[in-house]
């Protein structure tokens, strides 16, 4: 398991957590959901926010209502290539965690609107716009090669990479991973918080068994664009996807996971199959807020 170098090293506190054997199954490809519109122009568009400077009233974000369990009620299917299953209602056997659910407040701040969540659910309350402050945004442009792809742009392990307000298709704007979200939640409330990469679907399902809200990083609609690397201004060899996209997990079931959209300001079911498929793209990165 990859986690936080350097400074941020020494204060990671990795605490161990029961492993549990987890069966599912594995996805060779999995097809966009949603419309059968593109999927490259996906991740979080700027029509999401439309006035210049959002103000945040907490008193607009509703708690999710308490779960009501319907086992004979079909699935609600999104319809696409092959569709994918998307419950609005809980599985059989479940945990749920009080996780307040939040738009995120500009085009690519869904890392921010994540956290947002993960701090709240412990009543640790912060706009986006302060969240996002610790961020450092690196607002060079990208180095873009002959065919579309990205050569060279910023480090988003070190700093927030583009215009939050920009475009992931337009390479205006990008994102930031996991150490720096990590770095708030300790500094903010969390300071048992742990993350890295590499970490597995049982360490995920048993923090959320324990009632610990989990943020993750996956593509927008669990769609599966292409992947590809660029090299960051500091050398760092950096996987990216143009759908990059982070959510937080709020419950767990035997067969799926809760999750808490920001894209949308939503919440929904979605199988432990295609959450770990997708999530394999960004190699299993994820920050665990307890």
């Amino acid at each position: 398991m990859t986690v936080v170098t350097g400074t941020l090293a020494g204060s990671l506190l990795l605490s161990p957590v029961r492993q549990q054997a987890v069966t599912t199954t594995s996805l060779a490809s999995l097809p966009p959901t949603g419309s059968a519109t593109a999927v490259l122009r996906i991740k979080h568009p700027i029509e999401i926010e439309t006035i210049p400077a959002p103000t945040e009233i907490y008193e607009q974000y509703v708690a999710p209502p308490a779960p009501v369990v319907v086992r004979a009620a079909a699935p609600i299917v999104v319809r696409s290539a092959a569709p994918i299953v998307v419950r609005a209602v809980a599985p059989a056997g479940y945990v749920t965690i009080a996780v307040p659910i939040y738009h995120q407040t500009r085009a690519l701040n869904c890392e921010t609107a994540a956290l947002q969540m993960g701090l709240a659910a412990y009543g640790r309350y912060y706009s986006q716009d302060a969240l996002f402050a610790y961020e450092k945004p690196d607002l060079r442009r990208a180095v873009v090669g002959a065919n579309g792809t990205v050569l060279q742009w910023g480090d988003p392990y070190t700093n927030f990479v583009g215009n939050v307000n920009g475009s992931e298709t337009a390479l205006t704007g990008y994102g930031v991973y996991y150490p720096l979200i990590l770095s708030i939640a300790r500094s903010h409330g969390l300071p048992n918080a742990y993350g890295g990469e590499g970490l597995s679907p049982a360490t995920i399902y048993a923090e959320l068994a324990a009632r610990h809200p989990v943020e993750v990083w996956v593509e927008a609609r669990w769609s599966r664009p292409r992947m590809g690397t660029w090299t960051a201004w500091d050398g760092r060899r950096i996987r990216y996807s143009l759908a990059e996209h982070a959510v937080t997990l709020s419950g767990v079931s035997a067969t799926s996971v809760r999750v808490n959209d920001p894209q949308f300001g939503s919440q929904y079911w979605v199988s432990k199959a295609t959450f770990e498929t997708v999530w394999r793209d960004f190699n299993n990165m994820a920050v665990i807020f307890r």
